[in-house]
């Protein structure tokens, strides 16, 4: 166990079209290979994940998240599409926002915008 702290990640990618059902069988795929991740949602040409990161400091999950979509890339089939926006907020703050009732990344987690 680590200790270090819990910071909720929400990263958007976008690209050229692809269809609806290609990114949303590979943000389910992404679910299972990333297993903190919360929702997904969609669009042929833009797609957001949220997801919790465990580490140090914010710096170093932005880090991360900027790699996340390149590292699952191939083994979950997602469109090659770069990130376009990345927000990392710590627990306390996500809990001001009221949104502690996302569900985990499913059928019904993943959805188009």
């Amino acid at each position: 166990m680590t200790g270090w702290p819990f910071w909720h990640v929400t990263l958007t990618v976008a690209g050229e079209r692809v269809p609806d059902a290609e990114i949303r069988h590979g943000l389910e795929r992404l679910s299972h290979e990333h297993p903190f991740l919360l929702s997904g949602r969609y669009s042929g040409e833009r797609a957001e994940v949220r997801y919790w990161e465990e580490a140090p400091d914010a710096g170093t999950v932005a880090s991360l998240a900027l790699r996340l979509w390149d590292d699952h890339r191939a083994s979950a089939m997602l469109p090659d599409w770069t990130v376009v926006g990345v927000e990392v907020v710590d627990r306390e703050t996500f809990r001001t926002r009221g949104r502690t009732q996302l569900a985990p990344v499913s059928l019904v987690g993943v959805a188009p915008f």
